[in-house]
């Protein structure tokens, strides 16, 4: 059984920086893909941002174009997501998936691991 443990999140003022990361435990896996969603309270979950896992090509929804970026450290198995001038509408609990086959990264559906998530605030 693979999790995924997400870390980083937390309160931030507008316009600051936040740090999420996410490591997956249990049995050991190669990821063809991962990404990040997000779910803010009575809204449905939706796409930030996604990686290959061994090409490293990206993609990012338009709100966070520019703002963020998502790395993967292949030795560690890991995938990161940097953010910043972070905004009020940023605010959710941000998850992180995995993939066993390449497909959509933006689809949700095209992963099959989710961590529990991690809360983001952004407020002044």
């Amino acid at each position: 059984q693979v999790q995924l443990v997400e870390s980083g999140g937390g309160l931030v003022q507008i316009g600051g920086s936040l740090k999420l990361s996410c490591v997956p435990s249990g049995d050991y896996f190669t990821p063809r893909i991962m990404g990040w969603f997000r779910q803010a309270p009575g809204q449905e979950r939706e796409f930030v941002a996604g990686i290959t896992w061994r090409v490293g090509s990206t993609h990012y929804a338009d709100s966070a174009k520019g703002r963020f970026t998502i790395t993967r450290d292949v030795a560690q198995n890991t995938v990161s997501l940097q953010m910043s001038s972070l905004k009020p509408s940023d605010t959710a609990v941000y998850f992180c998936a995995a993939g066993t086959v390449i497909a959509m990264l933006h689809d949700a559906q095209s992963y099959d691991y989710w961590g529990q998530g991690t809360q983001v605030t952004v407020s002044n």
